[in-house]
Formats: C-alpha cells, sequence, structure tokens
C-alpha cells in the first residue's frame, strides 16, 4: 500500500492538553504530552524567579494567583520534508515556544532536534501557531511551554477500482509503400457500426486519430491522389487504443507498378504495373519486364526475338535503363526470361513517347526499371503483418526454363546497412541439347543465360537514401550450322553468339534543406558482343561510364526547378569482318557470299554529356504544366541537339472537389485532360558515322512527338485511358545507292499515327485486367523523291484482353487473349522471282516493293494457373504457365526453296506449357 504523509495536533501548556486534529497530506504536531513532574517546573510565566504555578485542585474555586495555561486556537501545518517522506522517515521535533501576552508566539527553540528537514519544518510551523494567552488572576501573561511536534506516515486507503472502460481509440500513421516516408494530407474516411462516417486528414507525420469510440468493426477508406485506395476493416475494443500503419501504393497514369514512393508525374503517360500484376499476366511467366508487351503502345516482337517496339519504332529507337543506368538488352534470349528478376524489380516506369527531358537520345520510348531496397519487414506466424524488422528472407525457384535464388536481410554486423543478393541460371541446355541433336543441329552449346544482381542499401537519415549495386547478364549459344539454308549457302559452318555486360553502380538521394533535393548516379560497367557465322564475325567490347545528377528546388509554392546532367561516356574496341549490313526496309543486296566482306578495326571513345532543365508548374490543384528543355552533345557526330517539350495535365472533375469529401454524396469520378508536345532528338548509330561501314558528320535523327488524351475513371475500380499520338519524323539516317555501295545522309522522313485505348479494372482483393487497342500506322520514306512505305515495325491493329481472378484457398486463375496484325515482309515478283549468280552458286532474289505483304493475323490464348500453400514460417506456391494453349499455327516469316520460285510459311511456337514451383521464407 502506498503510504501518506499525516499530521495531527496536540497543543499543550502544562498540564494541559489544547487541542487533537488530524489533517491529511501534512505533518502531524503533537504538544508535549509527558507528565508534568518529569518536565519540571511546567509553565513558566515571563518574568518569574522560577516559581512554579500548579493547578487547582479539581472542583477548587479558583485562587487569585491561579495560572490558566495556554490554549491553541490556530495550528499551522508543516510541510513534510521531500526526502524524509521519499525515504518513508517519521521524526520529532521538541521546541520550546515563547507567548506573549496576546497568544502569539515570538520565538520557538528547537530543545530535541531530529535533522532531514523536520528541525526547520517544525520551527517555521509553530511561529505561526495562534494561542489563547495564559491568564494569572483573570489577567494575560507570557509564558514559555514545551511543544512535540510531530511528523508520521500512514497508509493511504486504496484507491477506489475505476469502473470499467466503455471506449476505445483508433489511429495510426499512413506511409508511402516501400518508402518511411509519411504521407500527409490524405483522407481517412471511418465509418462507425451504427454507419456515422467520420472524415479525417492526415497530419504532416501522416498521423490520425479518433477517440472515445464505442466497441465494435469499423470499415476504413483511405485515399489520396495518385496512391490506390486502401479498404479495411480494423476492431476498437474497450479500454485499448488501437494504432494502425497502411502504406499506400503509389497510382499513375495506365496501368500502376509498385511499388514504393512516386514522384508526381512529369510526363504526359507513364505506364506502371502493380507487383501483384506484374506476377499473375498469363504468357509471361511471372516476369515484370515481359509484361511490359501487354501494355498499349508496345508492339508484339517477331517469335523468341527479345525487342521492345514502341508506337512503330525500331528496337533501337528505344531505351532501356535500371535506375538511370542504360543497358544494351533487357531480355534474355528468346525473349522468355528478362535480365533482372521480378522478385528484385521496385518499379517499372514505361514511357511510350512524349518523355521527360531527364531522358533522351532516343526517338522511340523510355523503359526506366528500378531495383528495390532489400526486404528486412519481419511477418507473424502464418505470414501475418508484423511491425518488427531487421529479419532475413529467402526464395528458391525453378522452372522448365530457368532456376534461381535470392537472399536479403540486414547486412550482418553493420549496422543500418541492408543487403540482396540473387542468381539466376537458365538449364534449358539440359533438355533442349539433346531435342537439337536429335533434329540434326551440331550443338556444342545450347542456349544458356544467366544473370546476377547484389545491392546494399542504407539510410543515412530519414530523408536520404544510399544504394550500392552490382548487376550483370550474360549469354551464350555456339552450334554447327551443317545444312544452311539453300537462298544463302554462306550461313554455314560455326555459330557462335554472345552478349554479356555487367554494371556497377551507386545511388545517392536525399534533402539538401527543406526545400532542395538531389538525386546522384554513377556507374561503371562493361558491354561484350561477340557474333560469328562461318567466316563472318563481329566482336565489340566496351566499357560504359554514366553519371546523372539532379537537383530539385521547391522555388515557391506550385513552382519546382529541376536542373540535372546526364553524361555517358564509353571507351570501347571493336572488330568486324562482313559486308556493309542493309537498314531495315531496304531491298535484300542478295547472298551474304556474293557480297565483298568489310575487315575493319575500330577504336575510341564514345562522349555524349547532356543538361536538362524542367520545371513543375502546380498554378491550382487541377492544373499541372511541365515546360522543359534538354541540350545534347555527341562528340562522335560534332552536332548539338536542342530539345524542348511540354506536358501538362487537368484535373476537369478532381476527387476533391466540393463536396468529395462529403460520403454522403456520391463520389466524383475523375476526368483528366492530358496533352503533350516535343522534339526528341537520336545519334546515328556508331556503325553509321564510320569511314568503313558508314558517313562521318551525319545529324541525329529528329521526332516531333503530339499526344492528346484523356482519362476518365467510370468507377472506383473501372478506368478508361484513350490517347491520340503522332511522331514526324524527319533528318532520319537512310541509305541511298553510290557507285557499287551505298552512301548515308538525313534524307529519311515519316510518321506514325495512332490511338491507344486502355480500360482497365484496378486490382481489388479477388481481380484484375485489362482491354488494350492500339491502333496506329507507320510509314517512311528514305528519300524525299521514293515513294512512302509502311514501315517493317508497322502493326495496324493490337488487341490485348487479360484477367486474373483468385477464386480462394490459395488459387488463382488468368488468362490473356491477344489479335494482332501480321508482320510485314517483302515479297519476290512473281514470274521472276530470282536471277542466278554463278560466281556464288545461289540466286538472288528479285524483290517487289519494300515489305508491301502482311504476313496473316496473329492470335494465341495464353492461361495460368497459381496455388499457394501458407505455412508458420514459409511458404510454397506452385505455377502452371502455358503459353498458345490451343496450339495455333502463328505465322512469322516466309521461306523459299533455292531459286525462289515456292515458298512457305515459317511457324513459330507451338504450345508451350511452362510449370514451376517456388519457396519462400
Amino acid at each position: 500500500m502506498l503510504r501518506r504523509p499525516r499530521s495531527s495536533k496536540l497543543a499543550r501548556a502544562v498540564p494541559i492538553i489544547a487541542a487533537a486534529l488530524v489533517v491529511p497530506g501534512v505533518a502531524r504536531a503533537q504538544a508535549g504530552d509527558e507528565p508534568a513532574e518529569e518536565r519540571g517546573a511546567g509553565a513558566v510565566p515571563g518574568g518569574s524567579s522560577g516559581a512554579v504555578a500548579r493547578p487547582a485542585p479539581p472542583g477548587a474555586p479558583p485562587s487569585p494567583a491561579a495560572v490558566v495555561p495556554p490554549k491553541l486556537e490556530h495550528f499551522e501545518e508543516a510541510p513534510y520534508p521531500p526526502e524524509a517522506l521519499a525515504a518513508g522517515l517519521t521524526a520529532d521535533v521538541v521546541l520550546a515556544l515563547t507567548i506573549d501576552a496576546t497568544g502569539a508566539v515570538t520565538q520557538a527553540e528547537v530543545l530535541e532536534p531530529a535533522g532531514h528537514g523536520f528541525d526547520e519544518a517544525a520551527r517555521a510551523a509553530a511561529l505561526g501557531f495562534r494561542f489563547s494567552p495564559a491568564t494569572r488572576g483573570g489577567a494575560p501573561i507570557p509564558v514559555k511551554i514545551k511543544y512535540r511536534y510531530s511528523f508520521t506516515l500512514e497508509e493511504a486507503p486504496p484507491a477506489p477500482a475505476p469502473p470499467p472502460p466503455k471506449t476505445g481509440n483508433l489511429g495510426g500513421r499512413i506511409d508511402i509503400a516501400g518508402t518511411d516516408t509519411p504521407l500527409a494530407g490524405a483522407t481517412v474516411v471511418v465509418t462507425t457500426p451504427s454507419g456515422a462516417v467520420e472524415r479525417l486528414v492526415t497530419d504532416a507525420q501522416g498521423r490520425w486519430e479518433l477517440t472515445l469510440l464505442p466497441p465494435g468493426k469499423y470499415s476504413l477508406e483511405v485515399r489520396a491522389v495518385g496512391f490506390v485506395t486502401v479498404e479495411q476493416t480494423e476492431e476498437v475494443v474497450a479500454g485499448e487504443a488501437a494504432h494502425v500503419t497502411y502504406r499506400l501504393a503509389p497510382e499513375s497514369e495506365g496501368i500502376e507498378v509498385t511499388v514504393q514512393g512516386e514522384r508526381p508525374p512529369r510526363e504526359v503517360t507513364r505506364r506502371t504495373l502493380e507487383r501483384r500484376e506484374i506476377s499473375r499476366i498469363p504468357g509471361t511467366g511471372g516476369d515484370a519486364l515481359r509484361s511490359i508487351l501487354s501494355l498499349p503502345g508496345v508492339a508484339r516482337p517477331p517469335a523468341i526475338a527479345g525487342l521492345l517496339i514502341v508506337r512503330g519504332s525500331s528496337p533501337q529507337d528505344s531505351a532501356i535503363f535500371i535506375d538511370g543506368t542504360w543497358v544494351p538488352l533487357v531480355y534474355h534470349f528468346g525473349g522468355l526470361s528478362s535480365v533482372v528478376p521480378t522478385e528484385l524489380l521496385d518499379r517499372i516506369d514505361f514511357y511510350p513517347g512524349n518523355f521527360s527531358a531527364r531522358y533522351g537520345r532516343v526517338t522511340g520510348g523510355i523503359v526506366d526499371a528500378g531495383l528495390r531496397a532489400p526486404d528486412t519487414r519481419c511477418t507473424g506466424p502464418y505470414g501475418k503483418p508484423s511491425d518488427k524488422d531487421g529479419c532475413y528472407h529467402g526464395m528458391a525457384q525453378v522452372d522448365l526454363i530457368d532456376a534461381r535464388l535470392m537472399l536479403q536481410g540486414p547486412l550482418g554486423p553493420v549496422k543500418g546497412w541492408t543487403f540482396a543478393a540473387a542468381g539466376r541460371r537458365s538449364w534449358m541446355d539440359a533438355w533442349l541439347k539433346p531435342a537439337l541433336e536429335q533434329a540434326g543441329a551440331g550443338v556444342t552449346t545450347a542456349p544458356v543465360y544467366y544473370d546476377y544482381q547484389v545491392i546494399a542499401e542504407t539510410r543515412p537519415t530519414r530523408d536520404s537514401r544510399v544504394s550500392l549495386r552490382a548487376f550483370g547478364s550474360d549469354d551464350r549459344l555456339d552450334m554447327l550450322i551443317t545444312d544452311p539454308a539453300s537462298e544463302d549457302p554462306g550461313f554455314g559452318g560455326n555459330l557462335t553468339f554472345g552478349t554479356a555486360f555487367w554494371r556497377i553502380q551507386g545511388l545517392y538521394s536525399g534533402k539538401l534543406a527543406r526545400d532542395a533535393e538531389l538525386s546522384s548516379m554513377l556507374s561503371v560497367g562493361k558491354d561484350a558482343l561477340d557474333f560469328s557465322v562461318g567466316t563472318f564475325n563481329f566482336a565489340l567490347v566496351a566499357h560504359p561510364i554514366e553519371l546523372r545528377n539532379e537537383l530539385g528546388w521547391r522555388v515557391a509554392e506550385g513552382f519546382k526547378l529541376n536542373l540535372g546532367m546526364d553524361y555517358y561516356a564509353a571507351p570501347y574496341d571493336a572488330g568486324v569482318r562482313a559486308p556493309q549490313p542493309p537498314r531495315p526496309g531496304e531491298p535484300d543486296p542478295g547472298p551474304f557470299s556474293t557480297r565483298p566482306p568489310i575487315d575493319a578495326h575500330f577504336k575510341g571513345t564514345v562522349f555524349r554529356p547532356a543538361w536538362y532543365a524542367e520545371a513543375e508548374l502546380t498554378p491550382t490543384r487541377r492544373l499541372r504544366v511541365v515546360p522543359g528543355a534538354r541540350l545534347d552533345y555527341a562528340r562522335d557526330t560534332g552536332h548539338l541537339d536542342f530539345s524542348p517539350r511540354l506536358n501538362a495535365r487537368y484535373d476537369v472533375v478532381s476527387p476533391h472537389d466540393e463536396g468529395a469529401g462529403d460520403d454522403s454524396a456520391p463520389r466524383h469520378l475523375r476526368t483528366t485532360v492530358k496533352g503533350g508536345v516535343g522534339l526528341f532528338a537520336q545519334p546515328p548509330q556508331y556503325q553509321q558515322t564510320t569511314n568503313a561501314f558508314g558517313t562521318p558528320g551525319l545529324y541525329s535523327n529528329r521526332a516531333i512527338h503530339y499526344s492528346v488524351g484523356v482519362e476518365q475513371e467510370l468507377s472506383r475500380h473501372v478506368e478508361a485511358d484513350v490517347e491520340g499520338f503522332f511522331k514526324d519524323l524527319s533528318s532520319l539516317v537512310s541509305s541511298v545507292p553510290e557507285g557499287t555501295g551505298y552512301r548515308y545522309g538525313n534524307d529519311g522522313s515519316g510518321y506514325v499515327v495512332g490511338l491507344e485505348t486502355l480500360i482497365k479494372y484496378k486490382p481489388d482483393k479477388r481481380f484484375f485486367g485489362w482491354i488494350a487497342y492500339t491502333l496506329s500506322r507507320s510509314i517512311r520514306q528514305t528519300a524525299p523523291d521514293e515513294p512512302e512505305f509502311l514501315y517493317h515495325y508497322d502493326q495496324t491493329h493490337n488487341l490485348t484482353a487479360l484477367g486474373s481472378y483468385r477464386l480462394g484457398r490459395g488459387w488463382e486463375f488468368g488468362a490473356r487473349f491477344r489479335i494482332v496484325s501480321g508482320s510485314l515482309v517483302t515479297p519476290v515478283l512473281a514470274g521472276m522471282p530470282a536471277l542466278y549468280a554463278a560466281d556464288a552458286g545461289a540466286y538472288t532474289p528479285l524483290q517487289g516493293a519494300v515489305d508491301s505483304e502482311r504476313l496473316p493475323l496473329f492470335h494465341q490464348l495464353d492461361i495460368r494457373v497459381d496455388k499457394r500453400w501458407q505455412f508458420e514460417d514459409w511458404r510454397l506456391s506452385a505455377y502452371l504457365d502455358v503459353q498458345n494453349v490451343y496450339n495455333n499455327a502463328a505465322i512469322e516469316g516466309i521461306s523459299y526453296n533455292y531459286n525462289y520460285s515456292q515458298h512457305t510459311y515459317q511457324s513459330g511456337l507451338p504450345i508451350l506449357p511452362s510449370v514451376g514451383v517456388r519457396g519462400e521464407f
């Protein structure tokens, strides 16, 4: 039991006890109560000679000389000394009090000290006493008495038990998914069990709270502009405070990717995919980067070709980056797998056109994939969410194509650092090599690839991030061609093809001040390409070095300025022995064996620096305007390119319009119009400016991108996006005959026009899906006096419909159906299809109009079935991914006999099932 100070006072003038009183919380004071004979003379009147006054016997008449002792009328409570109280000490202090004829205490002397602050407290309190004066014969007289002031403690009575609580609290914090960054200004709508609605807005720390809530289940909806809405149910328990943390995934135009904090859009259109989507799209094997092929604006590549064809441009007109670092390829052999596993991807930003000024050197599209921070979050039993951190996670997966491993977690004893390491190797060679040998192919090494990624990351402060990475890829194929094609017998003998790259990359991002932030990237690496067939070969080794810096400065409310530099340098060493290559769309110059090879060796350094500036203007909540400009220099051509750009978005109807937060009113469905125009420059390919194969001094290819579109929410989960685009192409590098060969010039032109439509059902607890349709036309012209023709990569119609549904109990089923216009080919002339070349012993075809024949329509159905088992500490999943379910013999090309008098269609891949098993902890 707790004890409290207790004060009671007994004031006594010898031999009379004056009073007794208990006052809680203060000291207990008591007059001296020893017998009078022990105290000697008792009260001695002031001025006396030591005579002792004794009281008259009871009932006796008062004597004229009788003395009446003083009586205590006012008691002064002494504060209990704090240190003594804390130590639980008690004490008695004996005082000698001098009382004058008025009853006032004029002097207090400590006769028996107690220490610990008791003496001072007792003396000060006694000087405040008031007595009725002592009398002698009825007349007041001064006296001196002894007084004991006692300090005691007593146990406090137990406090009454509080009534049982009847209410609880509900609150929490909203963060941006994948980061520790709070999301301020998010709207939290809470629906009580009675149906009442409470609406709150998160503060600068992303916090919100409701107090004194009756127990029960509460429905929560958290929404913010640019983020996926979260819906949850939480239970309030009487007497408890429930604190929940929600992480909102960013949402942008088109299809949403990730994963983690997203900057405001600086482009007309950025299409991304949520993590659940990229791992469940049928026909992709769960590969995130392959899922890009299901987006509007992306053409279907030829069979087993890992090419990225965007809005009618050739593959070399688009670029792929990993966190700002350019990489030479995105897919392994055959396009069956990408060079970065899905498990390490944080985001995939895909820009089909009109992209930001921070990107350049291409006129097509941009893919920028970001690696994720190592995951150290802990989970409870059976995968339940947990607020703990510092756990390790591992994954192993194997299917018919490859096998992969990954481990991530805290970096051992290094405080604050985390790591992730992953590796993958194909094992098609285990079963494909025997199959090829059985088919008669002399295979030395069947197609084999591997890739690897290592990440070490830390956050020095809440607003900064340091990440060190190493990643790379290697593909290799060796085989012996014993039966070359009859139309080109030069393609025989040993065939070797290898491509590899690696990068070491460092990233930093952080705030320099409240309104200034810096992001930097430095990478070094190596690119290697080796190709040989028969007596022809090509080998290239380059060591690219890239540096990117961007300073973002919030100049004022609604005005942010971004200044950046983008440096690219690459020492290279290349050797080639081959005929001059034709450009896509040019007439076939005949068999390789009839064309004189060129032996050349190149060595030098590519240097292409660039600087850019971009402003983000938001004069109102509805309007966002992004003007920008980029200046590029290419030392290999000696030319500067200036590229101004302008993008804008305007919410005609905003979810934040008046009344949008009132849940009693219908929810506003967002309507956004968007548009942009920009100039884009792409330097010539390196071989086009060499003396051996090209023409030095060429200018860059140029393209003006125009786009306009509208985004319309049809419901909370369904959104439609329609965008029209036009690309005006000029100064295209093209080749024209000159003497016995060709020369390059900037005489080409063309245009691409199209319409992209996307109707998307945003992922909910069970379903996601979309329908994407692209209608386009890609036209080229090699010179002003030459006729226009359909470009080789034109696909007029491209329709994709897909969806995936969770059936429950860990089962999920998905399907994708595609209908695409056939590829373009150049036919041979009817009647006289070829001429005989006696020196080569082969026929040279006489071609008709370039790319004037279209192959039959392509259509294909893919399905995917997933099953997941959750155990206490790990989970197991398996999937069946079947491409071309009904085994449609898709036409991919035309094969001719030796003299081109007969032809047959080349079929693509048959039905291709893939079974995979995956374990994680």
